[in-house]
């Protein structure tokens, strides 16, 4: 099959899971019958089409692979009923919806294809399809339209992982699609839906709290020295406690670790911090409440801190809750803050943290606010929108 230049470079990519985000009528499909086609050349291959209807099964894929594969002399047997056609080699090419996802399960294959996997339910993949790439080490497919931040986005962020590869081209980049048509299209839309639809961008879903955290935003910093001072944000929670660990350069601040430790305290984070940076000059950015809360020795998190030979950079009271959202969202759209791709947590978290319907009140219950937190109380000190006089402290030494 006769590829375009972006889908050829996909289909060239020998990584295992490869995720695709393209504007429509981009040419998604066609890229998934040609890979299909492409790991079904090998003798007794299972591949397997899910796409999130029945219905879309048929009219996206069906007609056009048996008519391919046919002109191919590829095709042995074609199932109507069953959406299933063996091949002159023994491999099998089945089409499915992800609907009944459940009688998805059991099976064995080589290759997977998801398209328009947003529309998807994660446990399709997580839960059901991933085991059944495991005994055969098979590869899979991800390919979609964004729809906001959901499940799809997040594993498009995993693109830097090892074996994982992300992409994303705009409609006019597939190459199928008219300039003018899509100039068109962008008059006759509003504009987040142009955005979505036709530029492939993850657009923020409603009630998202850090709406500006985009994917320009996710970077990988190219490694730290013993000489970079450390900037760690901290929230005293116990369940977990998390931190956020920075580098500042150039007036830009890039997270580039993040800690999340159960059932936790205090020390166990000093420890965790130290055994990570032995050599590194530490600056905390602790919650303000900690020079109140104290450990079972009576010593406040704030002095366990100081003891460590932390500085702490502290308000006399926490920033309003609205200035250190407004600050962090500031810095993620001036280009002054930057997430690693491994910490996971800290992505994760600004994704999906959103207000309680109806309010401007972040939600508490999901847990999204902890690292959250930690990241704003050391971004408000240095990019806060409205700047409040710091309170700086040296360490402190250890009395014996």
């Amino acid at each position: 099959m006769k590829l375009s230049k972006v889908q050829k470079k996909v289909s060239d990519d020998t990584n295992r899971f490869r995720i695709l985000a393209m504007g429509r009528r981009g040419g998604k499909s066609y890229l998934a019958m040609n890979e299909m086609a492409k790991f079904a050349r090998f003798p007794n291959q299972r591949i397997l089409a899910v796409a999130p209807t029945y219905k879309q099964c048929k009219n996206i894929w069906w007609n056009d692979l048996k008519g391919m594969l046919i002109e191919k002399n590829w095709a042995k047997k074609i199932n109507e009923s069953d959406l299933q056609i063996t091949l002159v080699n023994g491999s099998t090419i089945t089409l499915r919806s992800s609907e009944n996802y459940d009688a998805l399960r059991g099976a064995k294959y080589n290759f997977i294809v998801l398209d328009e996997c947003a529309d998807m339910k994660p446990e399709v993949w997580f839960q059901v399809l991933r085991p059944t790439l495991s005994d055969t080490g098979g590869h899979a497919l991800f390919i979609s339209s964004p729809k906001g931040r959901n499940w799809f986005y997040e594993l498009w962020c995993e693109g830097e992982k090892e074996n994982y590869s992300s992409y994303q081209f705009t409609t006019l980049q597939g190459g199928w699609v008219p300039e003018a048509e899509v100039e068109q299209a962008k008059q006759d839309l509003d504009s987040r839906t142009f955005q979505q639809e036709y530029e492939s961008q993850f657009v923020s879903y409603s009630g998202v709290i850090y709406y500006a955290f985009a994917d320009q935003n996710i970077k990988a910093y190219p490694g730290h020295s013993k000489d970079d001072t450390i900037h760690i944000g901290c929230d005293f929670n116990i369940d977990p406690m998390s931190a956020t660990v920075a580098i500042i350069k150039n007036d830009v601040a890039w997270i580039i670790d993040e800690i999340e430790i159960y059932g936790s305290n205090t020390n166990e984070l000093v420890q965790e911090i130290k055994a990570r940076y032995p050599h590194n000059r530490i600056i905390a950015y602790p919650d303000s409440s900690g020079i109140k809360r104290t450990t079972n020795s009576g010593i406040s998190d704030h002095q366990i801190l100081q003891n460590a030979g932390f500085r702490l950079m502290v308000q006399p009271g926490n920033p309003p809750v609205i200035d250190r959202i407004a600050s962090v969202n500031a810095a993620f759209e001036k280009n002054k803050l930057f997430i690693d791709p491994k910490c996971r947590s800290v992505k994760n978290c600004l994704i999906k943290h959103t207000y309680k319907e109806g309010s401007r009140i972040p939600t508490k219950d999901q847990g999204h606010d902890h690292m959250n937190d930690a990241l704003g109380y050391f971004v408000y000190q240095h990019f806060a929108i409205k700047k409040n006089k710091t309170q700086g402290t040296k360490p402190m030494t250890r009395r014996l």
